[in-house]
């Protein structure tokens, strides 16, 4: 079984390019949620998140993992194949 991913971005954002290209590296499907268009998604994802407010926030089976350092940090401490399987953080 493999993971549900959820990415809030916007277009023109590098940090969110930089963290779906390492998702699309690794074969991932992921639903990407653009907050410019729209905005009530914006207000979602500043909740689901804890408060921040800079995209990307990642999502994986609905849990937060982080922005696009974080799942960096996840993949080179290789946590991050496991959690895309559906494993789960540790």
């Amino acid at each position: 079984m493999s993971a549900r991913v959820e990415i809030y971005s916007t277009l023109l954002c590098p940090f969110c390019y930089r963290a779906k290209k390492l998702l699309e590296s690794k074969g991932v499907a992921f639903e990407e949620i653009d907050v410019m268009l729209s905005p009530s998604r914006r207000r979602e994802m500043i909740e689901r998140s804890g408060g921040r407010t800079s995209v990307p926030q990642i999502f994986v089976n609905g849990v937060h993992i982080g922005n696009c350092d974080e799942i960096h940090a996840l993949d080179a401490a290789g946590r991050l194949d496991a959690l895309l399987a559906g494993d789960g953080l540790e």
